[in-house]
């Protein structure tokens, strides 16, 4: 059976599902995926929203017979696909399908770790004595280990950093609780199953591991591997091909310390060893100047001159005395020698940021969440995902609904080292936008860059969120507009037009998307983290506002190393980096809105540049043919036309 007789008019989802739509562009690519699977090499699909992009690679995958991984953008992917997918096929095609479902590993529950952390003193003090109990109940109980079960705890509960597994904290078959362990179990269910479903943080930290020789590789060899929301990609690879040095890094492994070494004392007895890890760490990113919250700024090598300098072999000090203390404990605890070489890999990663930038490689200094981070990073990991993902694996898609920018899968071969030709596909998506979608692009505005252009947004928000009665996101480019045109909107919003105001921020993103889908009439302020991976199908969600194109911070020291490394090619940044770049976010945040044929809504991007701009018809070639509208005449006239002629039911 092809996957074409699954999926198409006579197969069996068609007669067992009522009101099934078959769709010819889920076919073509169904065909092409299976295709790839047969002969090998690279398929790139560009899978517009409906196309059910989900379907057309898990049929090939399931009937190809070979072992495959799928690797999704979010957890709550491999849920869809684990829980509703699969069973679903299963039901249909009338035999099982062995799958297993990989997340990772900071999901999972360390019976080692928890264990020494039962035996501390921190067990009996603080939020520890209240929640222990809990974790305790749940460990006779649970049958995978996944934190996602365990929801008597807080999200937030502080004993999870200290019980759960890592690739930092994994011993390996070493480890007295091995045979035991959920990670081991998890990769035993994978080791058995034709499909393993993953995320690609998991994916591209398996893959640094495996270059690196690590004991953190759990991914089963495979030799099809297939990522959905691939324009993810190259992003997370530079996450992990690069290496961090924060506070609580070291102070996981202080705690860790003082388990392993049992409280041992200093030489001279002046303080525990544990605590001088700490105190270093404070006392070396302290020195560091400080920075606005969010930011990343480049290190250069004489930024490691004077007191940071100081405080750095201070801190490398506490960290080789870990490390020779936890080694001569080795002998007796495989405990101990995992310890010994984390202390050891956080001296070799401090060593590596501190000799400074280079021509293939930034160095940079982060605040994120109040807390100071150093961190090194590949400027390109082209030539990377080129020799260990496409040259390793004998097939690989890469599929996503915005992969394209103006037509073309120029930009993002060339970010992922595809310097070969790849097989590609474009499909566009079902739905008709032109009916469904206006896209408002208020001409008068002000640039964003001018003063006056918050004032003028905020009035363009009232009016369009009057039109519609609520039902919207306003996704902004920064926490600082975001928090402004928030504080400038909600009394009105809340007082004059009667509608419930939310703000990221105030409580966590499940809980907000929650409260505004129950709602049916709220407003949502949010930042990047809302752009992709959000998914409010109905009426709940009617219009989108974009404050502005979504441009990336050109003085952020990834960024800014790739302009100069695309200047010394003779390349153009600006229109060859930055405005693809933009544009695919773009395409995401409009993504937010048509989910169903039943959608029906506005987008309005408050940027004049997109019509002013020559390189604004890039971001509008990227764009789904929504109607057009630059008046809120338009607008109103647009809405009111949807709300006269019913809409079809959804698929």
């Amino acid at each position: 059976m092809r996957a074409g007789d699954v999926l198409g008019p006579r197969g069996p989802l068609a007669n067992g599902i009522a009101g099934y739509e078959h769709r010819e562009s889920q076919l073509a690519m169904a065909d092409a995926v299976e295709e790839t699977m047969l002969r090998d090499g690279v398929l790139m699909v560009e899978a517009g929203t409906g196309t059910g992009k989900t379907l057309a690679y898990l049929v090939p995958a399931l009937l190809s017979g070979r072992k495959v991984v799928v690797s999704t953008g979010t957890k709550t992917l491999q849920d869809q696909i684990m829980d509703g997918d699969l069973p679903m096929l299963e039901r249909h095609l009338g035999q099982p399908i062995h799958a297993a479902c990989m997340k990772g590993l900071a999901n999972y529950l360390c019976l080692r770790r928890f264990a020494e952390f039962g035996r501390s003193a921190e067990a009996r003090m603080g939020a520890s004595l209240r929640q222990l109990p809990i974790v305790e109940r749940w460990r006779e109980l649970t049958a995978s280990g996944d934190r996602a079960d365990l929801l008597e705890l807080p999200e937030d509960a502080g004993i999870w950093s200290q019980i759960n597994s890592s690739t930092d904290t994994r011993i390996g078959q070493k480890c007295n609780y091995f045979e035991d362990c959920f990670v081991t179990k998890m990769r035993k269910r994978a080791d058995a199953a034709q499909l393993v479903v993953v995320n690609h943080h998991l994916y591209f930290a398996d893959v640094a591991m495996r270059v690196g020789g690590g004991l953190g590789s759990v991914i089963p060899d495979h030799d099809v591997v297939i990522f959905d929301e691939a324009h993810q990609i190259e992003d997370i690879a530079t996450l992990f091909f690069g290496v961090t040095v924060s506070p609580g890094k070291v102070d996981r492994l202080a705690r860790d310390v003082s388990r392993a070494l049992g409280g041992a004392q200093d030489l001279d007895g002046s303080m525990r060893l544990p605590s001088r890890l700490t105190r270093a760490s404070e006392e070396f990113f302290g020195a560091f100047p400080r920075i606005t919250e969010g930011t990343r700024q480049v290190l250069m090598r004489e930024a490691f001159n004077g007191l940071v300098e100081t405080k750095m072999f201070a801190l490398d000090d506490a960290l080789e005395l870990a490390q020779a203390r936890c080694r001569n404990k080795s002998r007796d605890s495989e405990a101990c020698a995992q310890v010994a070489r984390r202390a050891g890999r956080i001296r070799d990663e401090l060593a590596q940021i501190a000799q400074g930038r280079s021509a293939r490689r930034i160095t940079y200094l982060q605040r994120k969440n109040d807390k100071t981070t150093i961190g090194a990073s590949p400027v390109d990991v082209s030539e990377l995902l080129r020799e260990e993902l496409f040259f390793e694996k004998r097939a690989v898609i890469l599929t996503s609904a915005t992969l394209s920018t103006g037509g073309s899968l120029e930009f993002m071969k060339r970010r992922l080292g595809l310097d070969f030709d790849p097989k590609e596909l474009l499909l566009s998506s079902p739905f008709d936008y032109g009916a469904q979608a206006a896209l408002y692009i208020p001409e008068q505005l002000p640039d964003p860059r001018d003063a006056a252009y918050f004032d003028c947004a905020v009035e363009e928000i009232l009016s369009l969120v009057s039109i519609v009665r609520g039902g919207a996101f306003v996704l902004c480019t920064s926490f600082r507009a975001m928090r402004e045109l928030a504080r400038l909107s909600r009394a009105h919003l809340e007082e004059e037009q009667n509608t419930r105001v939310f703000v990221q921020g105030e409580a966590p993103k499940s809980v907000l998307l929650d409260a505004f889908r129950r709602a049916g009439d709220a407003v949502l302020f949010a930042t990047m983290s809302f752009w992709e991976g959000v998914d409010v199908p109905g009426d709940a969600l009617r219009l989108v506002i974009i404050d502005k194109l979504p441009f990336d911070v050109p003085s952020d020291p990834l960024i800014a190393a790739r302009c100069e490394q695309m200047k010394e090619r003779g390349e153009n940044p600006f229109m060859e980096l930055l405005v693809p770049s933009a544009a695919l976010t773009l395409k995401q945040g409009f993504g937010r809105l048509i989910r169903s044929r039943r959608d029906r809504g506005v987008v309005a991007i408050l940027d004049r540049r997109l019509v002013k701009k020559g390189y604004g018809r890039v971001f509008l070639e990227s764009l789904p043919p929504a109607s057009r509208c630059y008046s809120m005449g338009e607008v109103e006239a647009f809405w009111e036309s949807t709300q006269a002629s019913p809409s079809p039911s959804a698929e």
